[in-house]
């Protein structure tokens, strides 16, 4: 029972050769499509996955910095960081004092501007919030703002927006530039998807044309359509194989080559892609190809192979 699977495939196999072969600069393009497709695709997942990390980087430093005046008493602070530690999304809430401050600041800052403070302490006393989830920051930062408290002991009565840090300009860039780059990265493997789909719909179409009078015999002596398209099918899927394989092969080089040099060169981005993404995004290719290979074959059939 074993036998007419075997020799079906072994037959497919051996069309789908001749039909490569058959025509060459055809196929050679389906497969230079697929392959540029497939690469494009895999450098904006392997992009996707150090923008992610970037971001993450960048997320878990987002934090929202509650200045209070200097005449604040004991009481309404401790009674204002209850409230934060009550607000959903606060993963803790400390104090940093005006001399623990000045002396963080001492640490980054030149001689002469110590000096030039002349023993005064300008900076406030600071509530500072950590946060379980960045995406929140904005709401937090509301939520803070508009407790009687802190509108209170702030060190900006006038404005007590100004004594809120987390910033608010730079966490808005980053949420939207990632929204922006999901959106152009979804965009551009459309397209590519549709152009590699084009050109393997052409290369079938061009063997089903250059065989049409062996299939008309086979019709004749009751070839079964499964039997018919087979060759074609695996055509379309040899292409996308190739082409998959020559992608990953490439990415593979730009791991080795490639990303080594970028990360000293950036030493101060992280930009370190894990084995195991790397793993998942060669066979997401090999899979997407085969897909192509398969779906394009498809269609050239079902257009132009009436069985």
């Amino acid at each position: 029972m074993c036998t007419v699977p075997m020799s079906s495939l072994f037959y497919f196999f051996k069309e789908s050769l001749q039909g490569f072969t058959r025509n060459l600069s055809t196929a050679l393009g389906s497969i230079v499509t697929i392959f540029l497709s497939l690469l494009i695709i895999g450098v904006f997942m392997v992009g996707g996955v150090m923008v992610e990390n970037m971001i993450s980087s960048v997320e878990e430093e987002v934090s929202i910095t509650a200045y209070v005046a200097d005449t604040a008493d004991q009481e309404s602070i401790d009674s204002l960081m209850a409230d934060i530690r009550a607000i959903d999304g606060v993963a803790s809430v400390g104090f940093t004092t005006k001399e623990q401050a000045l002396e963080q600041f001492s640490q980054t800052a030149s001689a002469d501007i110590i000096e030039s403070l002349d023993g005064v302490n300008p900076l406030p006393a600071s509530i500072d919030v950590e946060l379980t989830d960045p995406q929140v920051v904005e709401q937090i930062a509301a939520q803070i703002e508009s407790n009687a408290t802190f509108r209170a002991i702030c060190d900006n009565p006038d404005d007590p927006a100004e004594s809120l840090k987390y910033g608010q300009e730079t966490v808005g860039k980053l949420f939207q530039l990632t929204k922006y780059v999901r959106y152009i990265a979804v965009a551009l493997i459309g397209l590519l998807v549709f152009i590699a789909l084009v050109f393997i719909n052409n290369t079938i179409r061009l063997a089903i044309m250059a065989r049409r009078k062996e299939i008309a015999i086979m019709r004749l002596v009751g070839a079964s359509n499964g039997f018919i398209r087979g060759p074609f099918l695996m055509e379309g899927a040899l292409h996308a194989i190739i082409g998959a394989g020559l992608a990953v092969g490439a990415l593979q080089l730009l791991r080795m080559y490639a990303m080594p040099r970028i990360a000293s060169a950036l030493p101060f981005i992280t930009i370190d892609v894990p084995g195991d993404a790397y793993l998942m995004i060669f066979a997401i290719l090999f899979g997407s190809g085969l897909i192509l290979g398969l779906l394009g074959s498809a269609f050239a059939m079902r257009r132009y192979l009436k069985v």
